[in-house]
């Protein structure tokens, strides 16, 4: 009776070891898929503020640079001495070809301006991009991580701040590394108080 009630007793140790076990290594698992996630999400937002800064970056290059303008304006300055020239030689007067060559010019300023607009809009396929992978982000159990977050989208708004930006992208990193980082365990921590 003793031998039953001490196998009894054993058996229900172990399977309490076992369910313990089994839960805690569950636990791990579920906790280094949340960390893959934010990983995952995490690195889509790099990448998407990383595309968002080259397209702003190409933007400026080619519209918003004063050398540009000056060749806008000549080549629509081209465009109305061309019209009117090519007005007065088909036998024009001197109104009819003044307002063809302004037609000319107006048409290459609407043509620029069309191009214009669709570069600028162009810029709204990375800010997609960013909230999209910033709301799950936003959701974690991690407050750092939430507020970095935040702050990236802030300064991502205005990308022509690259100092903010660039700041803010080291602060959303280093959030990002603490809350994908395992926390320590019990053997790590007990090392650490040792040789603290």
């Amino acid at each position: 009776m003793l031998e039953q009630a001490f196998a009894l007793v054993s058996n229900g140790l172990v399977a309490l070891l076992v369910w313990r076990l089994t839960n805690h290594s569950r636990d791990r698992q579920d906790q280094e898929r949340e960390r893959e996630a934010v990983r995952g999400h995490a690195d889509a937002l790099l990448v998407a503020v990383s595309d968002l800064k080259a397209a702003s970056t190409v933007n400026r290059m080619l519209w918003e640079r004063p050398v540009e303008g000056l060749r806008t304006v000549l080549l629509a300055g081209l465009a109305v001495v061309g019209g009117a020239a090519g007005a007065r030689i088909a036998g024009g007067t001197d109104t009819s070809s003044g307002l063809v060559g302004l037609g000319r010019g107006a048409e290459l300023l609407a043509q620029e301006r069309i191009v214009g607009k669709q570069a600028v809009a162009a810029l709204r396929e990375p800010f997609n991009r960013i909230a999209a992978a910033a709301a799950p982000l936003l959701h974690s159990p991690f407050p750092d991580l939430i507020t970095a977050t935040e702050e990236l989208l802030g300064a991502a708004e205005n990308v022509t701040d690259t100092v903010r930006l660039e700041e803010k992208l080291a602060v959303f990193g280093r959030a990002v590394l603490v809350a994908t980082t395992p926390p320590p365990s019990r053997r790590e921590r007990r090392r650490a108080r040792r040789s603290g």
